[in-house]
């Protein structure tokens, strides 16, 4: 597997040499979007970056849902209106795709379960995660044994939030008040990474094994792709992982 400088590697995963895990930058897709609908050009890029077949990885149509798809095969048809994909079975690379939001990639080490998230405010406060989680464990999974990587996204420090967030957080995410704080004008800033880790933690996955990033893709703008900084249109990091 290439272990190219241009994609980020998790050091969570380190100990598993059967797991592929990555976040791209700039550098690995240096034009605009990966989408399932256009730029083939970039899916074959970081196909070919991984040394994989463009067929082996599986990317959904991501519309900031909580919905949780399971992958058995290579789906013949885009996987429409979901935000996180789960599988068991070698040789797939489940991918998501994100400019501010979190990519969350999760690993069972026991029974080789894997999963990968997108994870915007929406998301977060809708379950993903636990959602997620909670589809592994049809597979045989335990969220004891479970090791998450949460990568690169809009920074607590620059992620300032309107009524509607506060809200939700509030009513979804455990020890909310880690994940929010008032800036000094009155308003909220909310910290996604740290919100997902909390409820990783809810969720029976152990502190330890789990990695925070802490990456910025909006301060970051040599490295990352950022929709609030760039625009909607701007271009998108993939995040997958994948048993050998």
């Amino acid at each position: 597997m290439d272990r190219t400088p241009d994609l980020i590697r998790y050091n969570i995963f380190q100990a598993f040499p059967n797991i592929c895990a990555f976040t791209t930058t700039k550098s690995t897709l240096p034009v605009e979007r990966v989408r399932y609908s256009n730029m083939p050009e970039n899916k074959q890029r970081l196909a070919n970056a991984l040394n994989l077949d463009k067929e082996q990885m599986v990317y959904p149509d991501q519309t900031h849902s909580s919905c949780v798809a399971a992958v058995q095969e290579v789906p013949k048809a885009v996987i429409l209106e979901t935000d996180a994909l789960v599988s068991n079975q070698p040789g797939l690379c489940l991918c998501v795709q994100t400019a501010d939001c979190v990519p969350v990639l999760l690993f069972d080490p026991e029974t080789k379960v894997i999963a990968a998230i997108h994870a915007g405010w929406r998301g977060t406060v809708g379950g993903i995660v636990e959602k997620a989680i909670g589809k592994m464990t049809n597979y045989g999974a335990s969220a004891e044994n479970i090791v998450a990587a949460i990568g690169p996204s809009i920074s607590p420090e620059i992620y300032e939030v309107g009524d509607e967030v506060v809200a939700a957080a509030r009513k979804s995410i455990p020890n909310v008040k880690l994940t929010l704080h008032k800036n000094g004008t009155g308003n909220y800033h909310f910290n996604l990474w740290e919100a997902n880790r909390q409820l990783l933690l809810k969720n029976g996955v152990l502190v330890q094994n789990i990695q925070v990033l802490g990456a910025c893709s909006f301060s970051e703008d040599e490295k990352f792709y950022s929709a609030r900084r760039d625009g909607i249109d701007t271009g998108r990091m993939v995040s997958g992982i994948m048993n050998l």
